[in-house]
């Protein structure tokens, strides 16, 4: 078993974090992980993450516990399926490494500006898809509503977003980065994020500025998109 761990998943910490979970009846969280293998809370999370993606631990959700009174916590527990076959070839993840080590190839603000050239065409195509593409002349509109809809789109495409307003800032929160790894690595991925932003809303509501303050790639606890109308 160990051995097949090993070979799926090609990383010794990866391993023993698994191993470390197989062991816990009562399940871990990320807390539990980042205690015990002294790792950085993302690092602990990403990792968790990763073994329940591959389907080698089911994930749980209740409220309480370390995170704090009321907020949800991730639990992670061994799947009874993770005695199966490695993890299969995920096509996404091997693009996005391949996005990553292009980019590390050219000037970094040549390909920042890049990926949020991408990123603001998908923003785009995402609002269009919700048959809100005519929704700039819609008066009805505020602005923070149309920050609501960004924020639930983002969490159908595994960002896990929520809009809110910090003092007198309003921002875009989101707890997980799909982009795993290759963000980890190569940072400047993260104005994907800061596009995809913009391009939605200068299709729901108009042009706007985003400036990324936060990133979970660099270490921060979640990533966070400030927006100025």
């Amino acid at each position: 078993m160990v051995t097949a761990v090993t070979s799926a998943f090609g990383d010794p910490t990866r391993r023993d974090i698994y191993l470390y979970v197989r062991e816990a009846a009562e399940g871990v969280t990320a807390t539990d992980v980042a205690e015990q293998f002294t790792l950085h809370p993302n690092v602990a999370r990403h990792h968790l993450d990763k073994l329940a993606g591959g389907g080698y631990l089911d994930v749980e959700v209740s409220r309480g516990g370390k995170t704090g009174a009321g907020r949800p916590s991730k639990h992670y527990r061994v799947s009874a399926k993770s005695t199966q076959a490695g993890l299969p070839v995920r096509h996404d993840d091997l693009l996005i490494t391949l996005l990553g080590r292009a980019l590390a190839r050219i000037p970094h603000h040549e390909a920042e500006a890049m990926a949020e050239e991408v990123g603001l065409e998908y923003g785009r195509l995402m609002a269009s898809s919700l048959g809100a593409d005519h929704a700039v002349s819609d008066t009805q509109r505020s602005f923070r509503s149309a920050l609501h809809v960004v924020a639930d789109a983002l969490t159908a495409h595994g960002f896990a977003a929520h809009a809110e307003k910090h003092g007198n800032e309003l921002r875009i929160v989101s707890e997980h980065c799909p982009f795993g790894d290759a963000a980890i690595e190569n940072p400047v991925i993260c104005a994907v994020d800061r596009g995809m932003v913009r391009g939605m809303l200068s299709a729901i509501y108009g042009e706007t500025s985003t400036e990324l303050s936060s990133s979970v790639a660099l270490g921060d606890a979640v990533c966070v998109t400030a927006v100025e109308a």
